[in-house]
């Protein structure tokens, strides 16, 4: 597309956001859940199919506020008490699900003929969930109020510290040390700052906001200190060690009892904004040109079919005690990959311990677990009105 430097960002905007949600229009009308139409909308537009546009930076850096956002908006909805009911059964169905991933991945690469490194690292990319899209189809819903979804949250928040020892481990392998201390300074410093802020964030917040807002004088203070503690926590978050979508959570389930109505509206009128291109940039990273070796597309296929089954057994299976129904839910609802699958292949391909065509592999299956999840979850939780209905 040709158009002047100073409306590069205005185009942008524009092509991404129209086709977002003409296409989120069109798939909400067949039936099928707006995010998944979102993410195709990313196929379309971009590098695979009709090159209007490529995943230049500041589209990266608008898909990352998007998922901030995101996973902020699902936090001010969850309410941190009811969440840390469910950390016995998280916990459970976090282990499991990422030690079935993780052998089913290293198994299958092993038996395909590749090194015990590079076997490890792509087991490693199917370990930790990517809740940024089945929280947005149960916030879509209405369902984030039920035991299943916080479990599945619970559960995505544990697995991004687990998938960060695996990572730290794998790591250590690749370049040929062990250092026990720094994998358990790896492991001990997000726990213990996701504990402290699930466990006392609310309680400090409910007293700490009202306290400040007092003192300000803007229309939309309130709104503003929210604003502050998002990003706050989300650069805390990254500081030790796991994703700011971590931080962002936190932060608003933080802050869910205590802020007004009207920080609701606009954190989710802001989300609104931002989500498509989070879920577009999905869509742009989507390299189909894998699928000119007939190998790599049925090496694909099994990993494709590792990662959904992995999730969908193991974390199933870590919350039978629930019974099926929720079992189910709660196994689909882990089955997204997305940008933490792609981050290890990323890392490995830098480190020299993933091959190009086996980081191509990875990349798709975790978008491909994008797309494939929506669907499913909305089949497992049609089965119940919506809260609120």
């Amino acid at each position: 597309m040709s158009h002047p430097p100073e409306l590069t960002l205005p185009v942008l905007m524009l092509v991404v956001f129209a086709a977002a949600k003409l296409f989120s229009e069109i798939f909400e009308r067949l039936g099928m859940p707006g995010l998944v139409g979102e993410i195709l909308a990313g196929v379309v537009i971009g590098p695979s199919l009709l090159h209007w546009v490529a995943p230049v930076p500041i589209l990266q850096d608008l898909s990352e506020l998007g998922v901030l956002f995101l996973l902020f908006n699902v936090g001010l909805e969850v309410k941190s008490s009811e969440l840390l009911k469910v950390g016995g059964t998280a916990f459970l169905v976090a282990i499991v699900g990422v030690l079935v991933p993780l052998g089913m991945g290293w198994v299958i690469l092993r038996a395909w003929g590749y090194g015990q490194i590079e076997s490890i690292f792509v087991g490693a990319a199917l370990v930790a969930t990517s809740v940024g899209i089945t929280a947005q189809v149960l916030s879509a819903k209405n369902k984030l109020h039920e035991k299943s979804s916080q479990i599945i949250l619970a559960a995505a928040v544990i697995d991004d510290v687990l998938g960060l020892i695996v990572l730290a481990v794998v790591s250590s392998m690749a370049r040929g040390e062990f250092r026990i201390i720094d994998i358990g300074l790896t492991a001990v410093l997000p726990i213990v700052f996701m504990i402290v802020m699930a466990k006392w964030g609310s309680h400090t917040v409910s007293k700490a906001v009202p306290a400040l807002q007092a003192r300000l004088r803007a229309s939309e203070a309130q709104f503003h200190l929210a604003i502050v503690l998002l990003f706050a926590l989300s650069v805390v978050s990254m500081y030790t060690g796991v994703a700011a979508i971590v931080g962002a959570f936190l932060a608003g389930m933080s802050l869910g009892e205590s802020v007004s109505k009207r920080v609701h509206t606009l954190v989710h009128g802001t989300t609104e904004l931002l989500v498509p291109f989070f879920l577009v940039g999905i869509g742009l990273k989507i390299d189909l040109s894998v699928f000119k070796d007939t190998s790599m597309i049925l090496l694909t296929a099994i990993i494709l079919l590792a990662a959904v089954v992995s999730k969908f057994v193991g974390c199933g299976a870590g919350a039978l005690s629930l019974g099926l129904r929720d079992a189910t839910r709660i196994g689909i609802g882990m089955v997204p990959r997305g940008e933490v699958g792609m981050v290890v292949a990323q890392l490995g391909l830098a480190m020299g311990a993933v091959s190009k065509p086996i980081y191509g592999v990875v990349v798709l299956t975790a978008l491909a677990t994008t797309l494939v999840a929506p669907p499913l979850l909305n089949l497992a939780y049609r089965q119940t009105p919506a809260v609120g209905d």
